[in-house]
């Protein structure tokens, strides 16, 4: 049976499997079901799939980030219901949250245009559609104090880079997402430094 992965967006990826120049075995992922697929993951790979649902094989990363604390912040971001579209990622030591690059609202008008029973349509179309930015993170520093930094991302022109907001402050996961993860989506959260 072929190595499959389905992404959000309900495009079908299969993984392949060849050689290099070399004869070393190489592996990718493609939605042609041309060619030589591969029957298993190979050792030590995982298939991952970001929040802008590009799929691609990779390396296992060492997991830095405990279950934990993640679901501290998932838990903080399902208190604001405007956040219900925003996505997280988690790579190595940080934690990061993309927003949506479009806005829902004018989705909302949808069953008033094309009937009733559009809105479910229209909703999942959008979340099929969107496209995520990375805005806000949370990078460990410290593993045994499990202590972090809040950064967000700055686009002055000058800078378009992250940059550490509450002066660069370390703390809690917890008291650090409760602080920051509301401001997502926000205009506030251009204030935030």
């Amino acid at each position: 049976m072929p190595v499959t992965h389905t992404n959000r967006k309900g495009r079908t990826y299969y993984l392949h499997q060849g050689v290099t120049k070399t004869g070393k075995p190489r592996y990718y992922l493609s939605p042609s079901s041309e060619g030589t697929l591969a029957e298993a993951v190979p050792e030590g790979f995982e298939i991952y799939e970001n929040p802008n649902a590009q799929v691609v094989l990779r390396r296992i990363l060492p997991k830095l980030i405990t279950d934990a604390e993640l679901q501290v912040v998932e838990e903080e971001m399902r208190r604001f219901p405007y956040l219900k579209y925003c996505r997280l990622d988690v790579k190595g030591d940080t934690i990061t949250l993309f927003e949506p690059n479009h806005t829902v609202e004018g989705f909302a008008k949808l069953p008033d245009r094309f009937g009733a029973g559009m809105s479910r349509r229209a909703e999942e179309w959008f979340e099929e559609s969107m496209s995520f930015s990375p805005m806000l993170r949370f990078v460990l520093v410290d593993e045994a104090k499990r202590t972090f930094v809040a950064q967000r991302y700055c686009f002055r022109g000058s800078i378009d880079d992250w940059i550490p907001i509450g002066l660069g402050a370390r703390g809690s996961l917890a008291s650090l997402a409760h602080a920051y993860v509301r401001h997502l989506c926000q205009e506030s959260f251009f204030e935030l430094f």
